[in-house]
């Protein structure tokens, strides 16, 4: 359990490296990725040549004597929502940190993201359950304690249900928002969920993998827990087969997200412990751009 004092350095210093990634790598692919509700009037101002005949206001025209022209602006306020999961099956990691850790880092990211592009952003935490949900805010307050929530949420449940999650997110969320859904995808039976929810909001999910998800370590008999159900089992890890076996299960899993977002129509990125996740935002904002 961390003190308060070791929780508000941790905040701190989130703060800040968010803050420099948000400001250096990609604030501008992030402000432009997303698009806002539509346009609003502004003002009106004299017509100028070049200005389409279509947007000329008529009566304000008729009333000073020249044509005018009806201005308009993006609306571009957006609701962002991280849909995180704090399962026991995001508590390992064997290189750079834990699942759980970076899913943190990335959502303290995009907080500092959406905050410094005026929009709102909020968190709900599952697992096979409800864990916690933090209403959409502006402002850099309400990132901070978003963070400081990220690094302290202790799951009640033990297993992951990203259908139950979605379907949270659906009832609770009225108006077009950007979900990003950070989860190691252990999981089945969401299909449905996300369907619906692709096909109001803009749903990006975030792979958070490491690399003893896919290859299991050539290390002899080892005894290997599932973090969810708490079973136990031995595994001769010196045998090829069922290192393959291991590998091959890792891309079941994968592959069944994958097929699965896409089907929704939602875009699905990859990311592995002590990879440089911003490189991976970076090129997915970008083409987003395109």
């Amino acid at each position: 359990m961390l003190t308060t004092t070791e929780i508000l350095q941790k905040v701190r210093a989130l703060e800040i490296k968010s803050k420099k990634l948000t400001s250096d790598l990609f604030t501008g692919e992030y402000h432009s990725a997303f698009k806002g509700k539509g346009m609003s009037f502004k003002e009106v101002r004299e017509y100028a040549a070049g200005d389409d005949i279509r947007f000329i206001d008529w009566n304000v025209s008729a009333r000073l004597g020249h044509p005018y022209s009806k201005v308009f602006e993006e609306e571009r306020e957006l609701t962002v929502m991280l849909l995180v999961d704090i399962s026991n099956s995001t508590l390992f990691g064997t290189r750079y940190a834990t699942k759980r850790a970076l899913a943190t880092e990335i959502g303290a990211v995009l907080s500092f993201a959406a905050v410094s592009n005026a929009d709102k952003i909020g968190v709900i935490f599952y697992s096979d359950c409800i864990e916690g949900y933090i209403p959409p805010k502006k402002g850099k307050q309400h990132a901070l304690y978003i963070v400081r929530e990220l690094l302290t949420k202790t799951p009640k449940g033990k297993g992951s249900d990203l259908g139950m999650a979605l379907r949270y997110f659906n009832n609770i969320t009225h108006q077009k928002s950007i979900a990003f859904v950070l989860s190691d995808f252990l999981d089945t039976g969401y299909e449905d969920a996300i369907r619906i929810a692709g096909k109001k909001h803009d749903v990006i999910g975030i792979k958070i993998y490491d690399q003893a998800d896919q290859l299991l370590p050539n290390a002899g008999m080892i005894q290997v827990q599932d973090a969810e159900t708490g079973t136990t089992q031995w595994v001769d890890s010196s045998n090829a087969y069922v290192r393959y076996q291991y590998e091959q299960e890792f891309f079941k899993v994968t592959s069944y997200a994958a097929r699965i977002f896409k089907k929704a129509g939602c875009d699905l990125l990859h990311i592995k412990t002590g990879e440089e996740y911003i490189r991976v935002l970076q090129k997915f904002f970008l083409s987003r751009n395109r």
